[in-house]
């Protein structure tokens, strides 16, 4: 007989969690996982899919302007949220069921409710007990909401999607991906944006010129960004609308007021106490390099652990852990040289090291820049900019960095980051035949520094 309920017990049944528990199935072991919302996590429901189809649904209104430039006489268009909004949710839907599907059939046992660890070798579902050899934790972030007067009446990622109407104003707080996306959403889908950041400009850790060029063209497209400044105080009026005040003392009108301060891990009532583990600062569970906390049975993966919170690097974490308790052991999760991109309207895309990052690290570095209108604004009459950057370490000519903003910029750049992953050199990018007429080929005929 064997000791444990389970081999593993997964707490979190999103991207990580999903693919180790299947990984982990389809090896034989005994897997269970708990899950208190929504199959699928944070990406499936309230983060990057919802995401993308509403920015596909913001574009339209920019491509009916220009479509007349080409030739085509539309009548004027109308946009319905609640059609966007369900026709979403009923695809969010099909998901959650290819999800439970794919856990049911690779022989995972699904429990739902909120998980519990009691013990190293214990968790409670429901006021049930469990007992697992293993415990993987896997319950990803959680948005973050300052605790400012009136912050009860701002929402956050989570009911953004789910609005009952859309508004004809909008504040967006916070100068990461989420807020810069939904200010572009909301702009595109007809709404009197402003986005509020307390910083000097949005997107850090991102290149400096990349951030100048993308503040640049978000202005263009209706969104008024006001750096510098918070809100320091919401106040819902009688009729609805809400008063914001802000830490100028200047104060303004609005219909919705969406934080996207931030996400921090969601790590409440699971029990930690109950473990040797530790956390840093804002909750994230310390673990090493093999994804083990100190405590020796439980293991983390993804957003909960804090380290890159991305959902393709949820999943190369939880196949690396699985592969290694229960496989043959791989190379280790590589984090360097990861593509990004910030789905705003233009596209932010990049790979590897920022200029000040590549100067830091090989000291003399060439920099190629190329600014233009791209071929299809000419008969639109629009004039949206595209910029790119290639940064080369001079003594091995090798490409350490790439950056653009710009239609299909993700697109492109998922492409060269298997080039940077590869060693390519300069060399390499000048050899290559470019795709004509393409943006895309600017990367391979960038043939003069700009430094």
């Amino acid at each position: 007989m064997r000791p444990f309920d389970y081999d593993l017990f997964v707490i979190g049944a999103g991207s990580g969690g999903v693919r180790a528990s299947r990984m982990a199935a389809a090896m034989g072991v005994r897997v269970a996982v708990a899950e208190d919302r929504h199959i699928g996590g944070t990406c499936v429901n309230v983060g990057c899919v919802p995401k993308k189809l509403f920015v596909y649904a913001s574009q339209f209104a920019e491509e009916f302007e220009q479509a007349a430039g080409y030739g085509w006489q539309l009548a004027n268009a109308e946009f319905d949220w609640a059609t966007l909004r369900d026709n979403k949710n009923a695809e969010i839907e099909r998901l959650n069921g290819i999800y439970r599907n794919l856990l049911a059939n690779s022989g995972c046992e699904l429990i739902e409710g909120h998980a519990t660890i009691k013990g190293p070798h214990t968790v409670s579902v429901a006021g049930r007990d469990y007992s697992t050899e293993r415990i993987l934790i896997a319950t990803g972030g959680w948005p973050f909401v300052p605790d400012i007067p009136g912050h009860e009446h701002a929402i956050s990622s989570n009911e953004v999607f789910y609005l009952e109407q859309f508004p004809k104003r909008a504040i967006v707080v916070g100068g990461g991906y989420i807020a810069v996306e939904f200010a572009g959403i909301f702009a595109g889908l007809g709404a009197t944006t402003k986005l509020v950041y307390r910083g000097e400009l949005f997107l850090r850790g991102f290149d400096a010129e990349v951030r100048r060029f993308a503040a640049e063209e978000i202005g263009k497209k209706g969104v008024s960004l006001a750096f510098n400044s918070d809100i320091s105080a919401i106040e819902k009026l009688p009729d609805g609308t809400l008063k914001v005040t802000f830490n100028d003392g200047s104060s303004e009108l609005t219909d919705c007021v969406l934080y996207a301060t931030g996400r921090v891990p969601k790590v409440a009532g699971l029990g930690l106490e109950n473990t040797r583990i530790r956390q840093q600062a804002n909750g994230a569970i310390l673990v090493d390099q093999q994804f083990q906390t100190d405590e020796p049975s439980i293991y983390a993966i993804g957003d909960v652990i804090d380290r890159m919170q991305l959902t393709p690097v949820a999943l190369a974490e939880g196949m690396q852990l699985v592969k290694r308790l229960y496989g043959e052991a791989g190379p280790a999760v590589d984090y360097q040289l990861i593509p990004t991109a910030v789905f705003s309207q233009p596209n932010i895309a990049t790979v590897g090291l920022t200029e000040v990052q590549a100067r830091a690290q090989y000291g003399e570095v060439e920099v190629y820049k190329s600014n233009f209108r791209a071929m299809k604004q000419t008969l639109a009459g629009g004039q949206e900019r595209t910029f790119m950057k290639l940064l080369v370490d001079k003594a091995s000519d090798r490409v350490v960095g790439v950056h653009m903003v710009g239609p299909d910029a993700g697109e492109i750049i998922q492409g060269i980051a298997i080039a940077l992953k590869a060693g390519a050199t300069k060399q390499v990018f000048d050899a290559t035949i470019g795709i004509h007429p393409t943006a895309a080929e600017e990367f391979v005929t960038m043939r003069e520094p700009s430094n």
